[in-house]
């Protein structure tokens, strides 16, 4: 069974909370957007806790190290059969984000390789907005980091 692991980022204000996005990179992604954009995760290497996969693959993508308490978020089942493991945490960074690249072959069949970044652009969204943009078998993280946020206002 495939895993990926990953960082659900969020900041509040005292009138909004936003979360923190990325858009996959690379030539097959360049025009989707709705739908298309994720929490920055990633698969586990031999030997390494999926919490430790987290917190080293939001560094990889984004260049920003999380610090601070880690909020275990349910996992989801993506349509490819992957399991998303998830944890939230608060922070704030600036979109303007360097991630790691890749390579492959571009055009395809062509010989060529080409490199490309891991991620393309980053944001901040409201929860709403967020909705819009997230794979929706990820939504269920925005969800349960509402519902979390909004329990803790009330107490």
């Amino acid at each position: 069974m495939k895993q990926s692991a990953g960082i659900l980022l969020y900041r509040q204000s005292s009138s909004l909370t936003e979360v923190f996005l990325v858009h996959p990179g690379g030539p097959y992604f360049r025009n989707k957007q709705d739908g298309w954009w994720t929490v920055p995760k990633g698969e586990p290497k031999a030997g390494e806790s999926l919490e430790q996969t987290a917190l080293r693959e939001f560094e990889e993508e984004t260049g920003y190290v999380v610090i601070g308490e880690l909020l275990p978020l349910r996992p989801i089942k993506q349509k490819g059969g992957k399991v998303v493991y998830c944890w939230a945490a608060p922070g704030d960074l600036d979109p303007e984000i360097t991630s790691n690249v890749f390579e492959i072959e571009w055009p395809p069949r062509s010989g060529q390789k080409r490199s490309f970044p891991e991620i393309d652009q980053a944001c901040w969204s409201d929860f709403e907005t967020a909705k819009k943009l997230i794979n929706e078998q990820q939504t269920p993280f925005l969800d349960e980091l509402k519902e979390v946020l909004s329990s803790h206002k009330k107490t």
